[in-house]
């Protein structure tokens, strides 16, 4: 199916559940920088099976949503996209980001009150470390010349990913892959990354701005750090919590940037725990 982000659509993926109410709200999923909605799939099912209707929508210029054709792929573009699905929906969704996903959903919730019933924080803060933003971009900026091989690609991810168990097989990649003239290219616009980075708006810009959206969020909040994070620090924690004092905060062993990946039953256990504490 398709949702409608400011000016472009969206290609989701949506898990109905007959055990859903009309007063409960439904999730939103909303993935990283240069990841796709197949990445939620295990999560959305399991949302659905315990009674959470769930989309997992694809961010401009990933996955088969529309591209840009202004290459806009700044977190402004992204937190738009955000409040016009949140706005879409029949009541205010429960809205889950990683990384890129939060960023854009922690921004859109602090600057437009009301459009949002709650918010899950995956491995995201406002104060990100920069060398482990920065081994991000190094990974997306690696692959856009594309692979050979799905090898090839599975190699790059376990280069980035080293603490992650390798699946016997690559083909699962093929999800977020495509191919074009025989190489194998992820599955996002090239204009995302470019030369400057996602959004390529400043640290600074972004860190003051996150600062001023936290300090406004209502929703009740749940912020889930991969233990292994190069992206979000110690510091970077505390300074989210006090800036969101009612926030509630997981740390899941073992994982790293990419927690639901890194071991989605455990993320989602937390996930499924905060849903269920919110009734």
């Amino acid at each position: 199916m398709v949702l409608r982000g400011n000016g472009l659509n969206l290609a989701t993926d949506h898990w109905s559940s007959p055990l859903a109410g009309p007063d409960r709200p439904e999730v939103v999923l909303l993935h990283g920088g240069g990841q796709t909605r197949g990445s939620w799939k295990s999560t959305g099912q399991r949302l659905a099976a315990a009674g959470w209707t769930t989309y997992a929508v694809d961010a401009r210029g990933h996955g088969d949503s529309d591209w840009s054709g202004e290459g806009d792929y700044s977190s402004e573009a992204m937190v738009r996209d955000v409040v016009a699905v949140a706005k879409s929906r029949a009541m205010p969704p429960i809205l889950v980001g990683a990384s890129m996903g939060g960023q854009a959903a922690l921004v859109a919730i602090g600057e437009n009150p009301g459009i949002a019933s709650g918010l899950v924080l995956v491995d995201i803060a406002v104060s990100p470390s920069l060398p482990g933003v920065e081994r991000v971009r190094e990974f997306l900026q690696s692959g856009l010349s594309g692979f050979t091989t799905l090898e090839e690609a599975a190699q790059a991810v376990a280069a980035y990913n080293p603490h992650r168990a390798r699946p016997p097989k690559p083909d699962g990649l093929a999800r977020n892959l495509r191919q074009r003239d025989g190489r194998w290219y992820w599955h996002w616009d090239p204009a995302f990354i470019g030369n400057r980075g996602p959004g390529g708006e400043t640290h600074q810009h972004r860190r003051a701005r996150g600062r001023r959206a936290a300090r406004n969020v209502d929703v009740p909040t749940l912020l889930v750090k991969g233990a292994q994070s190069d992206v979000v620090t110690a510091e970077g924690v505390l300074e989210l919590r006090t800036l969101i004092p009612h926030a509630t905060y997981v740390e899941v062993g073992g994982t790293g940037h990419m927690v639901s990946g890194d071991d989605n039953d455990a993320f989602t256990a937390a996930v499924l725990k905060f849903l269920h504490d919110l009734g």
